[in-house]
């Protein structure tokens, strides 16, 4: 008899589809740049006030409990001397503001706290730097280096709130129903007989099945060398950031290889056997 749940995994991936997309522009909006409002006043209060407001910032935000008060750091890096803060303000701007590592975001300070605490620790404890102003908080907030590129993808939002947890939450459902769905219409067929159905391999699906286990160990061993090699460069330098996106495409891969393993080896090679012929069921497994 033929199954009337045939097509509901095909319309549960399509309306996947469009959930994602949706979700990808909620996602874009959540990576929009700040603006920062480069003010006469804010332009001369960062001239000014960066040595009290920024003291005050670093003290009340309690900066000396990772990096000392004296910058000679701990938990955090070394502020004094270091030739990254004094030459790049954008590293401590974007730390400040986004965080990184064990260090946390601080989105509550003003633009005006940010800058202070960024010249404060640019010219402090035997550091000398030209003090920056609200412009070079508003092109350190836009810019997107290769780092942060590659670090996190540009459609993942620094706060994801609840409507984008729940939205996500229902397209991976949906996914999951319509592939499970269209596998088990692959698989079993669109017509459900019961009885025993011996399954004879081909040569061509003995291959598949082969470059798929080879693929899986492929990939695992490339997601072993870029381990190897994320951690080689984290001995060299502790700030190296690991490569996630690649990462998580070799991981992905090894999953998807294996299950298309799993697919080939259920559809090939294991004997099935249905017991109830059942036309009612809306789930086709």
């Amino acid at each position: 008899m033929e199954r009337n749940d045939a097509v509901m995994p095909a319309v549960a991936i399509v309306v996947a589809a469009i959930m994602w997309v949706i979700l990808l522009f909620t996602f874009n909006a959540g990576t929009e740049v700040p603006k920062v409002e480069v003010s006469p006043e804010l332009q001369a209060a960062a001239a000014k006030e960066w040595p009290t407001l920024g003291a005050q910032v670093y003290t009340a935000q309690g900066c000396a409990g990772c990096h000392a008060a004296n910058g000679s750091g701990g938990a955090g890096p070394v502020l004094a001397g270091n030739q990254q803060v004094i030459d790049d303000p954008a590293i401590s701007i974007n730390n400040i503001r986004k965080g990184r590592g064990l260090m946390p975001a601080y989105p509550q300070l003003s633009d005006g706290e940010v800058l202070a605490v960024t010249n404060y620790i640019r010219n402090s404890w035997g550091n000398k730097a030209e003090v920056v102003g609200p412009e070079v908080l508003q092109a350190a907030v836009a810019g997107v280096g290769p780092e942060v590129l590659r670090v996190r993808s540009r459609f993942v939002p620094e706060d994801i709130k609840l409507p984008q947890i729940f939205l996500g939450t229902f397209v991976m459902l949906l996914l999951t129903y319509g592939v499970i769905g269209l596998f088990s219409v692959w698989a079993e067929g669109v017509e459900l007989k019961p009885g025993i159905h011996k399954r004879r391999s081909s040569p061509l699906s003995v291959l598949a099945f082969v470059a798929s286990l080879g693929s899986a160990v492929l990939f695992s061993i490339l997601f072993a060398v870029q381990i190897v090699r994320t951690l080689s460069a984290q001995v060299a330098d502790a700030d190296a950031q690991p490569v996630v996106t690649l990462e998580g495409l070799y991981s992905a891969m090894i999953f998807l290889s294996l299950a298309v393993a799993l697919g080939i080896y259920q559809k090939y090679f294991k004997d099935g056997e249905v017991l109830v012929e059942d036309a009612s069921g809306e789930f086709p497994w």
